[in-house]
């Protein structure tokens, strides 16, 4: 939001500027909208286009009858809530339709060595030199950082020990859970969702339906009916602590129901429920792939190729097309075929990538590119 004014301040000043933030003390009095339409009535007093920022707009009870009356009187207005509060898919009848929405995503690799760097906490220093091997050694420790850690602001301005980092980051999916799901939808048995939640965190990157989800359940002396878990996956959803990724036919170019993959809204959200893990740590990676992919602006879907054979990731944007598949190691022939070949079998141009955590540089095998994990990361364009 401050950057947002910052730009604004290019074209205007600030008197015509109204920037509200109404978990800050100074605005404790305007509760409900007719507190908040009184007081853009003392702000506003001229014909000139007026910038309004309102952060956390939440709090103020019936905020959007005031926003739609100043906007209709011209004013440019910039809201933010929080999930359990304001849905994108609401603004558009809280406002009449005349919305634009976007939504803030836990930090990119390439974000989160800026934070780090910026507070003198990365391994990188001034005057390394990409290619080298000590800047190359620094990224890969940056990267095992990110990877144990995760992407929240708070874990990358600190020093944290891996036990203070997961302590918060379960402060942080409790929360969410609590606030944006339990709360939100008035859910009357939190524990068959807790239930549902560990069997998500525990299974990125594995094919998941409603049904297997409900045999898991069973097998923990839990029952649950199908509708009732569906209906809790999409609360998940809602509340973007879980991303679905549809199956998709690349022979037939469409989408296939029943079984899905689910993403988790950051990877270290894995570690809430369990401990880092080397035998899930395939999971994790694609998952910040996947995270990656959706932050450029990718649609993402998990493809299904001739043979039964699978790709990670189809992802989608303007009418182009990346293929991706992700690795830990190029561990044996065997592996390198498996993920090799599917992408192969693809007879179009778009850009194709294996992407492995630990490997030798670019490979290129019939058009299908080997790029190691953090390079992929830090690729401007793919």
């Amino acid at each position: 939001m401050k950057m947002l004014k910052e730009e604004v301040l290019k074209k205007s000043d600030e008197e015509h500027i109204i920037f509200m933030n109404f978990e800050d003390d100074e605005f404790h009095d305007i509760l409900t909208n007719k507190e908040l339409t009184a007081y853009f009535k003392t702000r506003i007093t001229d014909d000139k286009q007026y910038y309004v920022f309102l952060d956390e707009i939440q709090e103020v009870v019936g905020w959007e009858k005031s926003v739609n009356s100043i906007r209709l009187k011209g004013a440019d207005v910039y809201i933010t809530g929080s999930n359990s509060k304001i849905m994108s898919e609401e603004l558009a009848s809280l406002l009449g339709g005349r919305t634009l929405s976007f939504s803030i995503f836990p930090l990119s690799f390439v974000e989160f060595i800026d934070f780090r760097k910026q507070r003198g906490l990365s391994f990188l220093t001034d005057g390394m030199k990409e290619g080298r091997d000590g800047y190359d050694d620094a990224m890969k420790k940056e990267l095992d950082k990110y990877i144990r850690i995760g992407g929240f602001p708070v874990l990358a301005i600190f020093d944290f020990s891996a036990s203070e980092a997961r302590k918060i980051v379960q402060d942080i999916n409790s929360t969410a859970l609590l606030r944006d799901v339990t709360l939100r939808y008035k859910i009357r048995t939190p524990q068959l969702l807790d239930k549902v939640v560990a069997f998500l965190y525990d299974n990125v990157g594995n094919l998941v339906s409603i049904a297997s989800i409900a045999r898991y359940l069973k097998s923990q002396g839990r029952s649950g009916d199908p509708e009732t878990i569906a209906n809790y996956v999409k609360y998940l959803e809602d509340a973007r602590i879980v991303k679905r990724a549809q199956r998709y036919d690349i022979k037939g170019k469409k989408l296939l129901e029943t079984i899905d993959k689910y993403y988790l809204g950051d990877h270290s959200l894995q570690y809430a429920i369990r401990d880092y893990r080397q035998d899930k740590v395939q999971g994790i990676l694609e998952n910040i792939v996947f995270a990656e992919l959706v932050r450029r602006g990718y649609n993402v879907y998990v493809g299904s190729a001739e043979g039964d054979k699978k790709i990670d990731f189809v992802a989608e944007k303007d009418g182009a097309k990346v293929y991706v598949q992700v690795c830990m190691e190029f561990s044996s022939l065997e592996t390198i075929k498996r993920e090799f070949e599917p992408l192969k079998q693809i007879r179009d141009h778009y850009p194709k990538y294996v992407v492995v955590l630990s490997g030798k540089g670019m490979v290129d095998d019939e058009g299908v590119k080997s790029i190691q994990l953090k390079d992929f990361l830090l690729k401007q364009e793919l």
